[in-house]
């Protein structure tokens, strides 16, 4: 009987450890990382100063 519970108990460790894993790599390391965008140049003519 114990040597179940201790396969038990390993078995939900390696799941329990999986499923954040999971939950790390999606919530961190997925992340799509934003390029900073240029401000749009004005265009017509300007006045220099």
């Amino acid at each position: 009987m114990e040597t179940f519970l201790d396969f038990l108990r390993e078995a939900l460790k390696g799941v329990v450890r999986a499923i954040s894993a999971h939950l790390f790599k999606k919530a961190f390391l997925e992340k799509k990382k934003t390029t900073q965008r240029r401000r749009k140049q004005m265009g017509g003519s300007r006045k220099k100063l």
